[in-house]
């Protein structure tokens, strides 16, 4: 368990770093595309592929052993992001190119992301389900907000962003060892599903599993359209950038830190309502982010909306998985980690229109305002029913 757990600490980090390389990477190539739309387009395109194949995986009948498809992730994003690093580096990538080369190097993302949760809380066992779910968020928040923004920016301000594709290309070859060596073969268990049911229909049978699976998609939806605004609110509020950032996304992680450290302390309190509360706690970040154009004040209000954000993951697979036979996990999670990953490219294409049009601040408070009014719509889809 150790030795995966920091396999994915070191290639989350990696990962972390293109939160600051991609905006950067984005504006020095976008040509005429304007400036929103193109980030936009560039965030989106590691979920389009991977979010059809994941689908296919979820709504499916036959298993395929999650070790193998984390294998199958970790290879093909470091052979892709190998050759997307070096064209940057030598000054010959264009936006076509990232794009394409992002669509097929994250093929396996979200299968390979719902195939490392499910090794672990399957070494882990029932009893550590929360704990390990914890440990993943933690995971999450130290290497994918704290020190891969903070190493991306200054990597990016000092070598380039040709280097931080290449460092997370590294980041994938450590996790392939980290499999290799520290996962076991057989942690999926034989399946004894009647007739080989699909996850939709699992998850059909509980239906409160399901609305809440509607309040995430939107909840994630909702949020998109900041990762557009943020390097654009960096460079025209903040007048800064790119260590500016990283230093953001750092404290959105250092907040992400403390809220993933106290997940364990949160297993005694009822689920529903603390996704609730998450939920109207979490839109206020963006909206406070919007009326300040100083960096401390930013980074001190992205640290908060990280510390209620954090638990919000662990939490809800958590709930997910409870309730699940040994071999429902596999098409479950998978499908549901598709279903609410799937709101990430449509709000990030969304959210290059909506902050061409309505501006950096205007898209900031609109994010906010929305996500503040599902608030009451997720209390009465979760809440309303047992």
């Amino acid at each position: 368990m150790a030795g995966l757990l920091a396999g994915d600490l070191l290639a989350g980090a990696g990962t972390g770093m293109l939160l600051v390389a991609m905006p950067v990477q984005t504006l020095s190539i976008h040509g005429s595309v304007p400036r929103a739309v193109a980030i936009g387009l560039v965030a989106a395109a590691p979920f389009v592929l991977s979010t059809i194949l994941a689908s296919v995986i979820g709504l499916g009948r036959a298993g395929v052993p999650p070790r193998t498809l984390l294998l199958a992730d970790c290879v093909l994003r470091a052979v892709t992001f190998t050759a997307l690093g070096v064209l940057a580096v030598t000054d010959r990538l264009t936006l076509p190119v990232l794009i394409g080369g992002l669509l097929v190097g994250s093929l396996f993302r979200l299968a390979g992301s719902s195939s490392r949760r499910l090794l672990a809380t399957s070494m882990a066992g029932d009893e550590g389900r929360f704990a390990v779910n914890g440990l993943l968020g933690l995971n999450t928040s130290v290497a994918l907000y704290v020190v891969g923004p903070v190493l991306g920016g200054i990597v990016v301000a000092s070598a380039g962003a040709g280097v931080a594709l290449l460092a997370d290309a590294a980041g994938a070859l450590v996790l392939l060892a980290a499999v290799l060596l520290s996962a076991p073969r057989d942690v999926r268990p034989r399946r004894r599903q009647v007739a080989g049911e699909s996850g939709w229909r699992i998850l059909r049978r509980r239906p409160v599993a399901a609305r809440l699976l509607v309040v995430v998609f939107f909840f994630n939806f909702l949020y998109m359209p900041i990762e557009v605004a943020l390097p654009l609110y960096v460079r025209g509020t903040l007048d800064a950038g790119a260590s500016a950032l990283g230093l953001l996304w750092g404290a959105l992680g250092a907040g992400a830190f403390v809220g993933a450290a106290l997940v364990n302390q949160l297993r005694n309190l009822p689920q529903r309502h603390v996704l609730v509360a998450i939920v109207a706690l979490w839109a206020l970040c963006p909206i406070a982010l919007s009326v300040t154009g100083d960096l401390t004040v930013a980074m001190i209000v992205f640290g908060l909306g990280g510390l209620v954000w954090a638990p919000f993951t662990p939490v809800v697979y958590c709930f997910v998985q409870s309730g699940l036979a040994p071999d429902e996990h596999q098409p479950v999670v998978t499908l549901w980690t598709t279903g609410a990953t799937v709101a990430a490219p449509l709000g990030l294409l969304a959210g290059g229109p909506l902050i061409e049009l309505a501006g950096v601040t205007g898209g900031l408070v609109l994010s906010g305002a929305l996500t503040l009014l599902l608030a009451p719509i997720a209390a009465v889809a979760v809440l309303g029913r047992r």
